[in-house]
């Protein structure tokens, strides 16, 4: 992580449905856990209904959405990004769906399932393509 980048972190202030100071959204913020040092795009939505756990150092691109209920089928559940995780612009994440430690999601990706720790994954929907480690 950029260490001088996040110098100066603070939470952001977060209003139901309203855009914070970097121009993201959240509906339902009480179920929003938000750690320290994160970095969400401009253009992001994040649906919490069912809890969403964003853990210290997540960063997230830019025109990304984040739903813990879909709209289409009812579904509902947990999605966590746990720590130092990445997801790239514009990419999807669905109900239920938790991020591994350290793993990145490439741009445009669809993650419809789990996303173990130390991973490289993309696509749609998103899959495993190697493990941090196989550079």
């Amino acid at each position: 992580m950029n260490k001088e980048r996040f110098d100066d972190w603070q939470y952001p202030k977060i209003e139901d449905g309203k855009p914070t100071q970097y121009n993201w959204i959240v509906q339902h913020k009480d179920n929003l856990r938000l750690g320290y040092k994160t970095d969400i795009g401009a253009f992001s939505y994040i649906n919490a209904k069912f809890g969403v756990t964003i853990e210290e150092g997540v960063q997230i691109g830019s025109h990304c959405s984040i739903y813990s209920v879909s709209t289409i089928d009812e579904k509902g559940g947990e999605v966590v990004l746990k720590k130092n995780s990445k997801l790239g612009s514009h990419s999807t994440v669905m109900p239920g769906v938790t991020i591994g430690e350290n793993t990145i999601v490439g741009a445009h990706s669809l993650v419809l399932t789990d996303i173990p720790d130390n991973v490289v994954a993309f696509g749609i929907p998103a899959k495993v393509i190697r493990s941090i480690d196989d550079a």
